[in-house]
């Protein structure tokens, strides 16, 4: 219940400041975590990243304003963070299909989307075989592209970037990986917040991970001392990995002590001992204790 009692305090706070300057950061002190780890896993939690929670949320109750005809355009423009009325007009008219003239002549359907609030769920219990290590900062290298966030199915820019690494290439990266976790990394940083509405992007790395220090020819990525939450997946299928990975912030960061870490998050497929053509994945999440 403490952390329904977080996350509420957190969605109060926003209501509070919908027609004035929405503090990220204060936010996040409200639900007792850092802004980093709120706004990764608010889309997890809800679906929609936190900002486009805030932008329908403000032009929901714009809409409610126009219908009152009370205030001008240009006043609930500014009202809820417009810097002018044809940059409110335009929002309007992309959510809600109809501009705020419109609006104010009356008898127009508009959309209207309610705060959120959290509250408990009872839901079947499925386990999710985790372990917490720790590791010293080491360097992952390969190939690196800036890739289009895509939340269901496969990526075929992954996929791409995959074939883009011949036996040559692979069998250099393997000799250069001498730490944990072993195996052929792919890597998720720099995430764009539009995470869940497929319109940002990512750098997606596939490598290996070493400690070496000149590596030439290859793109790097330095990844600092940390704590891991590692979660073993049986079934390395697309639909589990991304259903596990899904969980992890929806289910396992609201009942664990833990919360999101900066660094990469990481998914590895290891090949299960005595078996020639069974595999299994980790993910590893970089995670610190929890204020």
């Amino acid at each position: 219940m403490d952390w329904l009692d977080k996350m509420n305090g957190a969605m109060n706070y926003i209501e509070d400041h919908l027609t004035d300057e929405v503090d990220y950061f204060e936010v996040a002190r409200v639900a007792r975590c850092s802004e980093y780890h709120f706004r990764r896993m608010f889309p997890f939690m809800t679906g929609i990243s936190l900002s486009e929670y805030i932008r329908r949320r403000r032009l929901s109750l714009a809409a409610s304003e126009l219908s009152d005809r009370e205030l001008s355009i240009a006043t609930i423009a500014q009202k809820v963070g417009y810097d002018s009325p044809d940059s409110f007009t335009r929002a309007f008219k992309n959510w809600h299909g109809i501009t705020p003239s419109e609006v104010q002549k009356g008898g127009q359907s508009i959309k209207a989307y309610p705060r959120m609030s959290f509250h408990m769920s009872i839901k079947g219990g499925t386990e999710m075989n985790h372990r917490i290590i720790k590791k010293e900062a080491f360097t992952i290298v390969g190939v690196m592209k800036r890739i289009q966030i895509i939340f269901e199915g496969v990526n075929q820019e992954i996929v791409d970037l995959r074939k883009s690494l011949d036996t040559d290439t692979i069998a250099e990266l393997t000799s250069l990986c001498n730490t944990e976790p072993r195996g052929l990394i792919h890597a998720s940083t720099n995430f764009d917040e539009g995470r869940m509405e497929e319109n940002g992007e990512l750098d997606h790395y596939i490598g290996v991970a070493t400690t070496k220090s000149a590596v030439k020819d290859f793109a790097t990525l330095q990844v600092p001392s940390s704590s891991w939450a590692v979660f073993e997946i049986e079934d390395s299928s697309a639909e589990k990995i991304q259903n596990t990975w899904g969980r992890i912030f929806s289910e396992w960061f609201p009942e664990s002590r833990y919360e999101l870490s900066e660094g990469p998050e990481m998914l590895l497929n290891k090949e299960i001992e005595n078996s020639s053509d069974k595999q299994y994945s980790e993910i590893w999440i970089p995670v610190k204790k929890a204020s």
